[in-house]
């Protein structure tokens, strides 16, 4: 089984995080949530608490996929913690998936991954991707980089990692059973 850590910060956009780990988990991928402090209660930018499944000292060694929702200020948030930075240079650097949505791409561009990568993001974080060549595209894979737009891009990005992480008839599945397709 795949599996995937999704960080949480506080201000994190709610339906980026949740609708992916439930997409995600449709599909059979483990997926933790993560704190990126010792705290398992993270609010989101809307007041929607979430207890996560883990804390900032949870291993993801065994882990295929690390994911950053956005919203702000927890995109902010996710780029001051060490932990994210350094799992996604560890990650990217280990070929593994590393996927950011809406305001989060620039966390990526903050770990200098992106130089010379296609990527997404919400509209005015283009400057802040170190390197990358912008695509206003909603969603946007670059070998093992995924990104996209936004809320409202949520589906697809999911649907991407799902895609990346198992195979196209394990989505098309999912997509079907959820009314999607």
């Amino acid at each position: 089984m795949k599996k995937a850590v999704l960080f949480l910060a506080p201000g994190f956009e709610e339906i980026e995080a949740l609708a992916t780990v439930d997409i995600l988990r449709r599909g059979g991928i483990e997926v933790t949530t993560v704190s990126i402090s010792s705290d398992p209660f993270v609010c989101g930018v809307h007041g929607i608490e979430v207890t996560t499944d883990a804390v900032d000292e949870y291993p993801i060694d065994s882990q295929d996929a690390v994911i950053l929702p956005g919203g702000m200020p927890g995109a902010e948030n996710l780029s001051k913690s060490s932990i994210v930075i350094q799992t996604v240079k560890k990650f990217y650097q280990e070929n593994k998936i590393v996927a950011a949505i809406c305001a989060a791409p620039f966390v990526l561009g903050k770990a200098d991954i992106l130089k010379g990568k296609n990527v997404t993001c919400y509209p005015g974080f283009q400057d802040k991707l170190n390197g990358a060549t912008y695509l206003d595209k909603r969603v946007v894979t670059d070998n093992n980089i995924i990104t996209a737009c936004g809320p409202s891009a949520t589906i697809e990005f999911a649907f991407e990692l799902l895609k990346k992480l198992t195979d196209s008839a394990t989505a098309d599945s999912v997509a079907k059973a959820m009314l999607i397709k």
